[in-house]
């Protein structure tokens, strides 16, 4: 856990540095306890709220209402015309094999032969040319509104999912969502107002067989998509819960692949993956052997429907509507256009349950209106950092990381955090820097609590990681990473500040040195140093160190920890650290065990009243030499 962390603090103390690459902080609520309950019946009702307040979804129904009604409109518009068409055609053919009679007869259902068949084929091209439309301008929204969250909040899915999840969301649940409308949503309701159409139709002619038609029509809209759902759901949620676990397994397996080959297990992590393979082949199956079972009683269902159709059109129209024949075929010919409808019922909705864990799932990310913070208040001078009854754990089933914190750090005063691997320092820095919040008691800075400050903590925070990025190109831009509207004249100034002017100056073209990628012309020592320099150039009050003198030689490290201590002056400046160099020209030595705060007090003090101190300071003099 503790590696985690201390990459995670490191990634976001580049972000602190950089005014362009700005994000928001991670969700005011406990990692784990909204989104992993402890009981399967606290995860369904988690799923159901989140679904009941869902900003994923619900809000392109509002912004893209008008093509949404008119998609819909065209859909239900579209079958009307088909079966229009054949229902006339069905006339036309008997009428036209009849004996020649009154010509009207014949060119009135001609002429709307033409009209349905023309407009058809038109409404059939606008219904998918709006719904594509409708559809494709939502998910596109969707997945911008996902990139944006993963690139918010990068330290959010680091520590909530995993690699195999993220390509999950990418790759299935934004495809899944635009299925549920196209495939599920779209085909329900339109068959479900062609059947009262066609009931309400057939109400005009005889009440007792619309009745009956709505009766068999129920059977087939409602009744069988319901078994199919029911039977089906639990297969189809296993096999989505399966195709997510293969991302989650071929993503950690790909990046972990180069162990698998030099432990010589190649061949049985292939034989794993092809196994989970076959489960999920195997489940296929299972679905698509019922699923054609069901296809033959719904094709039974519909020749049922065909023989009342010619029942019932024999029986009424045999007398009174100039020959049964011609209605016979109108009506029966006339219902064949909804079996299209119809079809592909069941299995929109079996795959509801697919659609619905993909919203759940989406429904887990922050908002953007959650994660718009910093607007409401701004710290106001001085600003002093208070911590007050700090409790925090990254899950509400996992173990405090630490409890129990109360601190105080003025304007100016610098504090050394130390502290073994584990103990809670990077967790720590990461609740003062706003990534994390509290899950008891608050940190604030200047009176606001840094985890609401949002993009706007890089305005009163800056951090020097251990390991600093220079980028591929000219000194000047990337110190003026720290501030972008610093002058060249502000930049030779930081640069003296730190101890690189002599440097730079040797440099072919000075600032405009191009810097190899990784800023391999630099040493360890000459890195930091120029992380120093674009802190000291955003001028915030407060400077978080992490560790910068990891992997300096005892001579660098001094001398890096005398520039810090000679720039940062006038700056309140917490630095976490493993040792006690450079500790003594400090303000205040604190010492986190276990999560709690072991000891607090000034160098001095300590070395001299406290016995655990003094083993820590012939300890790390014993480390040095």
């Amino acid at each position: 856990m503790s590696a985690r962390s201390d990459r995670n603090v490191s990634l976001k103390g580049q972000a602190a540095a950089t005014a362009d690459h700005r994000r928001a902080a991670s969700p005011r609520t406990e990692y784990g306890q909204a989104a992993v309950p402890k009981t399967e019946r606290g995860q369904a009702a988690a799923k159901k709220t989140a679904r009941r307040g869902d900003r994923w979804i619900r809000p392109f129904f509002k912004q893209y209402r008008g093509a949404l009604i008119l998609a819909l409109l065209l859909g239900v518009l579209t079958y009307v015309f088909a079966c229009a068409l054949m229902f006339n055609s069905g006339y036309l053919i008997s009428r036209a094999a009849e004996a020649p009679g009154n010509i009207v007869a014949i060119f009135v259902p001609v002429a709307l032969v033409r009209i349905f068949g023309v407009g058809k084929p038109i409404l059939q091209y606008a219904e998918r040319l709006v719904s594509h439309s409708w559809i494709l301008r939502m998910t596109s929204s969707l997945r911008l509104k996902l990139y944006n969250a993963l690139e918010r909040d990068a330290i959010f899915f680091k520590q909530r999912f995993r690699t195999g999840d993220v390509l999950g969301l990418l790759a299935e649940d934004i495809g899944h969502i635009q299925n549920l409308y196209l495939r599920s949503i779209f085909p329900l309701i339109i068959a479900w107002v062609l059947t009262l159409l066609l009931v309400v139709c057939l109400g005009f002619f005889s009440l007792w067989f619309a009745l009956a038609m709505l009766f068999m029509l129920s059977v087939i809209v409602l009744l069988v998509p319901l078994v199919s759902a029911l039977r089906q759901g639990a297969r189809q949620a296993r096999r989505k819960a399966m195709k997510n676990q293969l991302y989650e397994q071929l993503t950690d397996n790909v990046l972990g692949v180069a162990d698998w080959i030099i432990a010589g297990r190649s061949d049985e992590y292939t034989q794993t993956y092809r196994a989970s393979e076959d489960a999920l082949r195997a489940v296929d199956a299972k679905l698509h052997r019922t699923s054609r079972n069901r296809d033959l009683l719904l094709q039974a269902l519909y020749a049922a429907i065909v023989v009342a159709l010619l029942a019932w059109a024999a029986l009424l129209f045999g007398g009174s509507y100039g020959g049964a024949s011609n209605w016979i075929a109108a009506f029966v010919l006339g219902f064949f256009p909804l079996i299209e409808v119809f079809a592909p019922l069941p299995k929109a909705a079996i795959e509801m349950n697919s659609y619905r864990d993909s919203i759940d799932r989406l429904g887990e990310l922050p908002d953007e209106e959650e994660e718009s913070r910093g607007s409401a208040e701004r710290p106001e001078p001085p600003l002093t950092l208070a911590i007050k009854g700090l409790a925090f754990r990254y899950s509400a089933t996992s173990r405090y990381v630490l409890q129990d914190i109360d601190l105080t750090l003025e304007p100016g005063e610098k504090l050394a955090l130390l502290g073994r691997s584990g103990s809670g320092k990077s967790t720590l820095a990461a609740l003062i820097r706003g990534d994390l919040s509290p899950v008891k008691g608050t940190v604030e800075l200047g009176g606001v609590a840094t985890c609401e400050l949002g993009d706007e903590i890089t305005d009163y925070i800056g951090v020097v990681q251990q390991q600093s990025y220079l980028f591929n190109a000219t000194l000047a831009e990337n110190l003026r990473i720290g501030n972008q509207q610093a002058s060249d004249e502000e930049l030779w100034e930081v640069l003296e500040r730190v101890g690189l002017g002599t440097l730079a100056r040797r440099l072919p073209a000075g600032l405009d040195t191009l810097v190899d990628e990784a800023g391999l012309r630099f040493s360890g020592g000459e890195h930091h140093r120029i992380a120093l320099a674009r802190v000291l150039l955003s001028k915030v009050p407060l400077i978080l160190l992490d560790e910068p003198t990891v992997g300096l030689d005892p001579a660098s490290e001094q001398r890096l920890l005398d520039t810090i201590a000679q720039t940062l002056r006038d700056k309140t400046v917490i630095l976490i650290t493993h040792h006690l160099q450079g500790v003594a020209s400090l303000d205040r030595v604190i010492f986190l065990e276990d999560g709690s705060l072991k000891l607090s007090g000034s160098p001095a003090e300590l070395a001299h009243s406290s016995a655990f101190y003094q083993k820590l300071l012939a300890f790390d003099a014993g480390s040095a030499g």
